[in-house]
């Protein structure tokens, strides 16, 4: 896949605890030199609005363990497409699902998605799940009418989960294609990664190694 054909499809990533405004303006400087897209912090939508205003600027809602009050996350939605976000990646609440309250779950996704007039990306947090845990959160996604489903935070490995990666699978990326298209994010760092990832079903690739991936790729 050549560089033009790929870049669209890179949410170049910057979400880190400690990522300041010259961060993200990095970022938006190489999408806007390779035409990828990006997804930054809330608190820096407005600004990052204002100075790339034709790149496609993605945000977190609910990041990155899930468990805000579903008001807040329907809220957070808001504040952020009111800032200019044109897309927001929200993440489930991953105790609601394991406990098996999947209509919550549902729920709280379509609140979300009804809150706002852009595409919600939702984030299922696959290193956490079984595979029977993974079928049901896209059938939750896929019921509550969002855009897409997305694999992982990329913080999962630092969050105390014994024997979780924090990063997207081929297998992971396989399942959930069959319900919706799917962001394959966590753990992409390289122009081969991101073809299998894209291989496998992925639409869009959720990276900080954007600028990697893209120059990787033939011209």
């Amino acid at each position: 896949m050549d560089q033009q054909t790929l870049a669209p499809m890179i949410d170049h990533t910057v979400l880190g605890p400690e990522t300041t405004i010259d961060d993200v303006k990095h970022v938006l400087d190489a999408a806007i030199e390779y035409g990828m897209n990006v997804c930054i912090p809330p608190c820096y939508v407005a600004e990052a609005a204002e100075y790339a205003p034709e790149t496609t600027i993605a945000t977190v809602v609910g990041f990155p363990h899930g468990q805000n009050a579903p008001t807040t996350k329907q809220q957070e939605a808001v504040v952020a497409w009111k800032a200019g976000a044109d897309e927001v990646d929200m993440v489930i609440n991953i105790g609601r699902l394991k406990s098996g309250a999947g209509d919550a779950v549902e729920s709280e996704i379509a609140e979300v998605v009804a809150a706002v007039p852009i595409p919600v990306k939702v984030i299922i947090e696959t290193p956490l799940l079984t595979d029977e845990e993974k079928h049901r959160a896209c059938s939750a996604v896929q019921s509550a009418d969002a855009a897409m489903v997305k694999t992982a935070t990329g913080f999962a490995d630092s969050s105390g989960y014994e024997g979780t990666t924090g990063g997207a699978t081929v297998a992971d990326v396989e399942l959930m294609s069959a319900y919706l298209p799917v962001k394959a994010s966590g753990g992409i760092g390289s122009y081969e990664d991101a073809i299998a990832m894209i291989e496998a079903g992925a639409e869009r690739i959720g990276a900080s190694s954007g600028v990697s991936i893209v120059t990787g790729a033939p011209e």
